[in-house]
């Protein structure tokens, strides 16, 4: 429960986020007075927000709101997961729940997040629990790269306000509606595994979760995304000295769960 000292902190550190942003567009938004509709009104101003430069006092205050919304979340670690076999693990919740080294980001192929208001693709959660800086960070890579983050690909940046200390982000192969993915497509959704593996590896981490690439807005069948990603998993570990000793396939559904749970541990 919220005390009401915490609750007039809450709502003080929202309005002084909204009022920063609202003023930043130069925009007339009123703010809401209910505490959940500022608190989506916030994301929403953070979702469409561009990767600009920001400042030191709103970074604060978003960081310690951001923080104590992670904190009031059932925090969960490798060791609190049961469904496991080996290195392998199994858990069905929200992602930015995990307590782990990193979290896996399904992307696009500008790797800046999802820019659709209070959109719930993974993209769009992870950027919005983690904070503006992602996007920032983001934007110095693609910078530097100067072109589009390529599909089977991967990028590593860090956590900040997530439970995770980093974020892969990976942009996985979109399939045309009512096509099904082609061998190419397989390879590719292949090569995302792999590309994170090997980060996760050169990092010395020791945790990844993955969530389900692919299978979301672009359309890649779930049971077929499945195959993939725990065959490629498998391969890699069995194939590899790495760092990692945890690598958890986070699903957010019971149709992807019962789907994992049969290949991981059968009937």
């Amino acid at each position: 429960m919220i005390s009401n000292g915490d609750m007039v902190d809450k709502n003080q550190q929202l309005d002084f986020l909204l009022n920063y942003l609202i003023d930043e567009r130069q925009e007339n938004i009123e703010i809401p007075s209910d505490i959940h509709e500022k608190q989506n009104l916030l994301r929403a101003l953070m979702n469409v927000r561009p990767a600009i430069p920001i400042s030191d006092e709103f970074l604060e205050v978003q960081d310690e709101y951001l923080t104590d919304e992670i904190l009031s979340k059932d925090l969960v670690s490798v060791t609190d997961i049961a469904d496991s076999k080996g290195k392998l693990m199994l858990w069905k919740g929200d992602i930015v729940e995990l307590k782990v080294d990193a979290i896996v980001n399904a992307a696009n192929s500008q790797l800046l997040g999802c820019f659709i208001p209070l959109h719930n693709c993974i993209d769009n959660v992870i950027h919005s629990a983690s904070g503006v800086q992602l996007r920032l960070e983001c934007n110095r890579i693609m910078k530097t790269q100067a072109k589009s983050e390529d599909v089977g690909k991967a990028k590593i940046t860090k956590g900040y306000n997530l439970a995770s200390k980093y974020v892969i982000h990976t942009v996985g192969p979109a399939i045309p509606v009512d096509s099904n993915p082609t061998d190419s497509d397989c390879k590719k959704l292949a090569s995302c595994y792999n590309s994170c593996l090997e980060i996760a590896g050169s990092h010395n981490l020791k945790s990844v979760a993955f969530c389900c690439i692919s299978t979301g807005v672009f359309n890649f069948p779930k049971k077929s995304a499945a195959e993939i990603a725990v065959k490629t998993v498998n391969e890699y570990l069995n194939n590899n000295e790495t760092s990692l000793e945890y690598v958890i396939f986070n699903v957010f559904d019971d149709d992807s769960y019962s789907i994992y749970k049969n290949l991981l541990f059968g009937d």
